[in-house]
């Protein structure tokens, strides 16, 4: 998949959680959607994505929620 279109879904994601008023349920929230209905090849894209660019593009609650659960997400 193209990793743009990752960033942009996993963005989008953040953003819905964003408006939630507990910051650690949103940054759980985050990385729970993305390990249910993101396939392991897409996961471990935008790892690897993040892993090779310091600017990856990322919401930073979203980039913030990766980094926090990523042994959830491999």
């Amino acid at each position: 998949m193209n990793t743009e279109k990752l960033v942009t879904m996993a963005n989008q994601i953040g953003g819905f959680f964003a408006a939630m008023p507990d910051h650690q349920e949103a940054l759980e929230g985050i990385a729970l959607h993305i390990k249910k209905f993101w396939a392991p090849p897409m996961r471990r894209e935008l790892l690897a994505h993040i892993d090779a660019n310091a600017d990856s593009g990322l919401a930073p609650l979203v980039l913030e929620a990766i980094k926090h659960q990523r042994d959830l997400l491999n």
